[in-house]
């Protein structure tokens, strides 16, 4: 089938690179796989080799419609819905995530699966190779995106897959992620919310970021041993529930 630009449908189809995911997305505990996105079903197949039970959710109603006839006999559900809307209490409460996913809402559906409830025992994705560096973040040089996506997961780099392994061919590589959501967040929502208000300019000094007075804001700098000069990308997440503590 023609590919969709709209939706960032890039088909990935070497069966080698297929079996890691999915390989990387076994856990003990779980025999139901959530698919995001499952396109032409290659991961699909690989993914039912090795769970019991797949659901895979498809945005695209003609893909979705296609699906269920090129595995006949197999537990498939397909659901032709955005991910974004699923309800995640319908699934039981041990299962896991995979799947190739377009990188224009790469952030959203993140957000949603760490969000989840039940949560799944692990997260298996494959995304632009940029955004996966901004997720496995280094000190010194975290995003909002990393640091609320290290609140609540363990976030590990999986593989490298390159463009030219696609068809089409995206403009960009890509990475695979493997998360394991956390039973509790590190640190309280009201940390996070303060880090979304010093991100909103991120090429800013914080000082000039955050909604309080600038001598509050240094009072809490000295307070906790950071520089007056910090940029919000130098916090962690310690740092970030310190200070959103003292300016409580």
């Amino acid at each position: 089938m023609k590919n969709k630009k709209s939706l960032g449908q890039h088909w990935l189809k070497d069966r080698t690179i297929l079996d890691e995911i999915a390989g990387l997305a076994v856990v003990k505990e779980a025999d139901t796989c959530l698919e995001i996105g499952p396109g032409l079903g290659t991961l699909t197949s690989a993914l039912l080799r090795r769970f019991a039970k797949v659901i895979a959710v498809e945005y695209d109603q003609d893909l979705a419609a296609k699906l269920p006839a090129s595995f006949p006999g197999k537990n498939l559900t397909v659901i032709n819905q955005d991910i974004l809307q699923f309800d995640f209490s319908k699934l039981p409460g041990d299962y896991v995530v995979a799947g190739n996913i377009p990188y224009y809402i790469t952030s959203p559906i993140i957000t949603k699966l760490l969000s989840a409830n039940p949560a799944p025992k692990r997260i298996v994705l494959l995304i632009q190779k940029e955004v996966a560096e901004r997720i496995l973040a280094l000190s010194g040089q975290h995003s909002l995106l990393s640091l609320t996506t290290e609140n609540r997961a363990k976030v590990e780099p999986g593989f490298f897959v390159s463009k030219a392994f696609f068809t089409p061919p995206p403009k960009v590589d890509s990475v695979t992620i493997v998360l394991t959501p956390r039973k509790a967040p590190l640190v309280p929502d009201y940390a996070l919310e303060l880090a979304s208000r010093g991100f909103q300019n991120p090429r800013k000094k914080l000082v000039k970021n955050l909604p309080y007075p600038k001598e509050q804001v240094l009072a809490a700098f000295n307070k906790l041993g950071i520089p007056e000069h910090v940029r919000p990308a130098n916090l962690s997440l310690k740092d970030w529930k310190g200070l959103a503590d003292f300016l409580k």
